[in-house]
């Protein structure tokens, strides 16, 4: 990580990407767990949410359901904030105001005033980038905020905020070395998004034991799926069921995939544990669910060849990512684009996933943290992968090229799975993005 000497100091004026440059040099470390700096600054700035808050953690799932949540309250009529991380392609896609990504002059503007008001306080990349998109909100005069946890829930800096209503999707290993190397460790960090006598939803089937404790030990408001709410459903429809609302004859959502209904009962959970100040009607709630959208979420591409693009980058998700790809019907191969960080569980992912794949087209990923094609192919062989007639490991440069690779060898029928980092499915896009042909005005 470069030293703030080597990146000057933009003015509010300046291009949205300068500044991301300049606040990924003004910190030593880019993960740096604690509150005390970013409430230090959050109080200088003066910072208040005056809007229903909704703040959304979890080790898988948080996505989907923040989408939901916007989809639903939008349809509703109400002024909507949501801030979820990492983007895809564009850094605004994490600061949506009224449906709509934050434009460039927006962000940048409230990145001065953060900055400026820091002083002399030290602020990761994420810190400082979290407080503007929070004093954007608070500018905005909205109605609601919906807020994604970036990273556990204790120290994230989101957590600064007392949620009105908090929301854990779902508790699994992921980030080891920040939260801990078991459910129980992790559940414990993820639940402290809760606050007393405030809805604290769970969207764990089986949530760890911590979880449950440490909700009743602030005297949380805890809702459990199983116990508070729950789902049912046939092929057509699904109907929700709450402590003292119902909601039937429910659409599936547009977002694809078994575990969708898990998250959508969650965000209905949360809407009715909010209906006194928020109400939603059921045509809302209706409309909301076939209109959201969130890229890279088992999104199945319009056309043929079928190419389906999954951000799924731990056991868990590779498990739901299994499960949705059996659902698909027949293919004669799957070829994956496969690109994963260093610091996840590699071989836990391949696990899950590799009966389900033909041919893998390792892709190399940038950064300090990023394998090389070659070195995750080692992964894939040391796996005991097979290579013959019918299945290979292949290594390539990056997702583009990966592919590339993958169209140019598949068959017709067949399909491409371009899955693990958000990094892999972003290289994917920003090619697709880059080959189309420029729009006449």
């Amino acid at each position: 990580m470069p030293s703030s000497a080597f990146v000057s100091r933009p003015d509010a004026h300046s291009p949205l990407a300068q500044w991301l440059a300049y606040l990924e040099s003004i910190h030593s470390r880019p993960i740096d767990m604690g509150l005390d700096r970013v409430r230090e600054v959050a109080g200088r700035l003066e910072l208040d949410l005056d809007a229903a808050t909704i703040v959304v953690g979890g080790t898988n799932g948080k996505g989907s359901t923040c989408a939901m949540l916007e989809a639903m309250l939008l349809s509703a009529g109400y002024k909507v904030g949501l801030y979820t991380s990492p983007h895809l392609l564009d850094f605004n896609e994490r600061a949506r105001v009224n449906g709509e990504s934050a434009s460039d002059a927006a962000l940048t503007e409230q990145f001065a005033a953060v900055d400026a008001a820091r002083g002399d306080t030290s602020l990761t990349y994420f810190e400082l980038t979290t407080l503007a998109i929070l004093r954007l909100f608070a500018r905005s005069g909205l109605d609601v905020v919906i807020l994604e946890v970036g990273l556990g829930g204790r120290l994230d800096a989101v957590n600064i905020v007392d949620a009105d209503c908090a929301i854990v999707t779902s508790v699994d290993l992921d980030h080891v070395e920040w939260l801990g190397d078991d459910r129980e460790k992790i559940g414990w960090e993820k639940a402290h998004i809760y606050r007393p006598g405030k809805p604290a939803i769970c969207a764990d089937p089986m949530p760890p034991q911590s979880l449950v404790d440490y909700a009743e030990s602030i005297g949380a408001d805890l809702w459990r799926f199983g116990r508070d709410y729950n789902y049912a459903g046939d092929k057509q429809q699904w109907n929700y069921g709450g402590r003292s609302q119902r909601r039937n004859a429910l659409a599936y959502p547009a977002l694809r995939g078994a575990n969708q209904l898990l998250n959508a009962s969650a965000a209905l959970a949360a809407l009715e544990a909010l209906r006194d100040r928020l109400p939603v009607p059921q045509q809302a709630v209706r409309l909301g669910l076939l209109q959201v959208q969130l890229p890279g979420r088992f999104q199945i591409l319009p056309g043929q060849p079928a190419v389906i693009l999954d951000v799924a980058h731990n056991p868990h998700a590779a498990a739901v990512l299994a499960d949705n790809l059996d659902n698909m019907g027949f293919y004669p191969y799957t070829y994956a684009v496969f690109g994963m960080l260093s610091d996840k569980d590699i071989d836990g992912v391949i696990a899950k996933l590799g009966d389900r794949i033909d041919h893998w087209y390792c892709a190399g990923l940038p950064g300090p943290r990023g394998l090389s094609g070659e070195e995750l192919a080692a992964r894939l062989r040391a796996r005991g992968v097979k290579e013959d007639k019918d299945s290979s490991v292949r290594a390539c440069a990056d997702p583009a090229a990966a592919y590339a690779a993958a169209r140019e060898s598949m068959g017709e029928g067949d399909r491409i799975l371009v899955f693990g980092s958000f990094l892999t499915v972003a290289g994917v896009l920003a090619s697709m993005r880059a080959a189309r042909p420029a729009r006449a005005d």
